[in-house]
């Protein structure tokens, strides 16, 4: 059985992935990969260079996720260029990855990827498991987490799907509003649930 594990920024997902992970649950990152994916000499880091110039580079050649941000963050049409890059790569070496889970005989994966809902990637995943916090909640765990301004948070959530639209796309919803115990006990409820224990 695969797992879709997703949330929003600051919702508390890496918590719950980390947590899977300790169980034994095999769990692949899309995070992870998508950082893999844009390293040099792979193909993505050649096209994001083309889309958006050199100035989105290191000194050392790497990208500059940083200066990445702050093109795509402000400017929806940029996003969904790098986008359409970056996203297609992720998911063929997640595809890949599940597949070798489940040519080894693992009877649960999980496949944590942020954008699960927004690219309607639910052909990848059994189930969707949604790490819920409320948007006041999100706003101040990422200004402590990012020591950033409410404008600056503000403007990273606005960029994402609402917690609350992602929560209506969700089997599961682990809310967590609460102290790390309860968020732990859902998720052990969820295992349960697919008789993973």
């Amino acid at each position: 059985m695969k797992i879709g594990l997703t949330g929003g920024i600051a919702s508390g997902k890496s918590l719950a992935s980390t947590y899977l992970k300790e169980k034994g649950v095999p769990v692949i990152d899309a995070d992870v990969i998508s950082r893999q994916v844009v390293e040099p000499g792979e193909p993505a880091l050649g096209q994001i260079i083309h889309a958006f110039g050199r100035e989105i580079l290191t000194d050392e050649g790497t990208l500059d996720r940083k200066a990445l941000g702050s093109i795509i963050f402000a400017d929806e049409d940029k996003r969904k260029i790098l986008n359409n890059i970056v996203h297609p790569a992720v998911r063929t070496e997640m595809k890949r990855q599940s597949d070798e889970f489940v040519r080894a005989g693992q009877p649960l994966i999980v496949l944590d990827i942020p954008l699960l809902i927004e690219g309607e990637l639910f052909y990848l995943v059994d189930e969707v498991w949604v790490v819920y916090i409320d948007r006041q909640t999100q706003l101040m765990r990422l200004m402590k987490r990012d020591e950033s301004t409410e404008e600056d948070a503000m403007q990273r959530i606005a960029s994402q799907l609402p917690l609350e639209e992602k929560r209506k796309k969700a089997d599961v919803v682990i809310d967590n509003r609460g102290s790390k115990e309860e968020t732990y006990d859902q998720l052990d409820q969820a295992l349960k649930k697919v008789a993973f224990t």
